[in-house]
């Protein structure tokens, strides 16, 4: 399989990726691994609600660094579905460099760094299915047929890439949330939480992650 557009990555100290589409880091230049344990998995109440079926999907599978911390915290019993729609993938051996940022991660991703380097989207990482669709979320997520327990809505900074934070895509967001279901993302911006609010959820800020005051979550009643 070929991806048709290959993410383009430049290098800050070496370590962390940045975007040159969006002029974006790929995590937080403090600690990557816990503002996803911070945002994504207690903004989702996870583990706790983990359980055998429940499905995690996510807007922006970069590294792939929230699977990873999902795969940390769920070896079972049953299993849990991870899908990710992504329309820049990163290549394995970029993913790699910056997975070595994070020991505790890089420790688990071997299966993931070798089903990605062979082409492949679907694989699986200890007790997580995963399901990684390649292309714009705007077209890959209408035409998905899933619905998710929880959502990391982690794209690039609403400012950088808008696209990822359209008010249609939040709809759709919505759409494929069941019900109870809920979502987190790191941006308190103002438009988004109204957008989300649109689509169905219940919204709140919350504090943030290490100098980033607040951060949103939401709950589909």
């Amino acid at each position: 399989m070929t991806d048709h557009q290959t993410a383009k990555i430049d290098w800050r100290d070496g370590k962390i990726p940045v975007s040159t589409q969006f002029d974006d880091p790929y995590f937080s230049l403090g600690n990557g691994l816990e503002e996803t344990r911070h945002v994504f998995l207690s903004g989702n109440d996870l583990p706790a609600r983990l359980r055998d079926g429940f499905h995690v999907a996510e807007l922006g599978f970069g590294t792939g660094l929230n699977m990873l911390a999902l795969a940390l915290v769920w070896n079972g019993p049953g299993v849990v579905k991870f899908t990710s729609f992504e329309a820049f993938p990163m290549t394995a051996q970029d993913i790699a460099t910056a997975l070595a940022a994070f020991p505790e991660a890089e420790a688990t991703a071997d299966p993931f760094l070798a089903a990605w380097a062979e082409g492949k989207r679907q694989f699986r990482i200890g007790q997580i299915e995963v399901d990684v669709q390649i292309g714009d979320a705007r077209d890959t997520l209408a035409a998905w047929d899933g619905q998710a327990d929880a959502w990391f809505l982690d794209g690039f900074s609403p400012a950088k890439n808008p696209e990822l934070w359209g008010e249609d895509l939040m709809r759709e967001v919505g759409r494929h949330t069941a019900q109870g279901g809920t979502f987190a993302t790191y941006t308190a911006a103002g438009h988004v939480r109204q957008k989300l609010t649109d689509a169905g959820f219940e919204v709140i800020r919350t504090p943030g992650f290490g100098r980033k005051r607040h951060m949103s979550q939401g709950r589909k009643p």
